[in-house]
């Protein structure tokens, strides 16, 4: 009697299953796809630059990008992803940390920041007043929140804690556009001048209100 005749060799047909279900990643396409979302986030950021004060529709960005609309929904499943994703692409351009994770990065924050922020005027500005803009800034604050936090926490350990909920809230206010805008407007500070200003005010108030504590 035959036995039937075993293989642990797979056939050429689950082979062919196993082939096609096995991603295979293209550095050409990876390298496209990583240019066509700079390219869209590149559009984005020259909209909101030039038109501080009004607002963009996904439409717009994939004209202003020279790609089709599905093409954006490709890249970014929605308008707030996309959002989220300028959020950080115009951080990057600004060389900017909206997240600072030491208490020495918190307080020369604004010294590193506020220049970049005068070469970039347009775009903070529209970062402020168009709803787009808005949009982007109010998604990332309860991480910006916790980052903060975290970065005053050893500072403040001895100060009663309404107090640390008010220097907490002074640095959110000093290490913004909103205060560059405000130097730069009605104190007719450059960048460099009012991010010192900003930078020595964090600093003065962490110490004031340490010194205050201990005494």
């Amino acid at each position: 009697m035959l036995r039937p005749v075993t293989s642990n060799h797979r056939t050429t047909r689950q082979d062919a299953t196993l082939s096609s279900t096995r991603k295979y990643r293209s550095p050409l396409r990876e390298a496209q796809a990583h240019e066509t979302r700079e390219k869209i986030l590149s559009a984005a950021t020259e909209l909101l630059s030039h038109n501080p004060f009004g607002d963009f529709s996904v439409d717009e960005i994939a004209a202003a990008a020279g790609v089709e609309r599905r093409t954006v929904f490709r890249h970014f499943s929605n308008k707030e992803a996309l959002l989220d994703a300028l959020w950080d692409f115009v951080n990057e351009q600004l060389a900017a940390q909206p997240r600072p994770s030491s208490f020495d990065e918190l307080v020369s924050g604004p010294r590193t920041a506020f220049p970049a922020f005068d070469r970039n005027a347009g775009l903070m500005r529209a970062s402020l007043h168009t709803p787009a803009g808005q949009a982007m800034r109010l998604r990332a604050v309860p991480a910006r929140r916790e980052a903060f936090r975290s970065c005053l926490a050893e500072k403040l350990a001895q100060v009663p804690a309404k107090e640390a909920e008010k220097i907490e809230a002074l640095a959110h206010l000093l290490y913004s556009a909103g205060a560059w805008e405000t130097l730069k407007d009605y104190a007719e500070m450059d960048g460099e001048t009012a991010g010192e200003a900003a930078s020595w005010a964090i600093e003065t108030l962490v110490d004031a209100v340490i010194t205050r504590a201990k005494s």
